[in-house]
């Protein structure tokens, strides 16, 4: 086991089963592909069924990019994933402001909910960088 297992294979995989909608892009650091994959269907699905096999070279590269520390990126992708129109995943990271502007317009009429499946990864790391 790496000591900076920031993402995990489990959830990778987990989110690979949707990932049609580009979510395991997402969850690994990679939000313009998983803009594409979005868009496209995984490719047209076969992109998607490529990502079975490239998961595990995803997950490298996240746990080399990202370091692990106080937040941990598990959770806060489960809380984005689930309840992030919510704002859960704010208030888990400590931004309350934001967090409760989530909850009540509803993750900022879902656009800022969108905003961050693409940015998610870096606010942890600058937050874990930091403390």
């Amino acid at each position: 086991m790496e000591t900076n297992d920031t993402h995990s294979k489990t959830i990778g995989y987990l989110l690979w089963i949707f990932g049609f909608t580009g979510s395991h892009r997402f969850y690994y650091g990679r939000p313009i592909t998983g803009v594409i994959w979005l868009l496209t269907g995984g490719l047209f699905l076969i992109g998607w069924i490529v990502d079975l096999f490239l998961i595990p070279s995803m997950d490298r590269a996240a746990d080399h990019r990202y370091v692990k520390g106080r937040y941990d990126y598990d959770i806060s992708w489960i809380l984005l994933t689930f309840l992030g129109l919510f704002g859960v995943h704010r208030f888990y990271l400590g931004k309350w402001g934001t967090g409760l502007l989530w909850l009540f317009t509803g993750g900022l009429f879902g656009i800022g909910w969108a905003y961050d499946f693409c940015t998610l990864n870096g606010k942890i790391d600058e937050l874990n960088r930091a403390s």
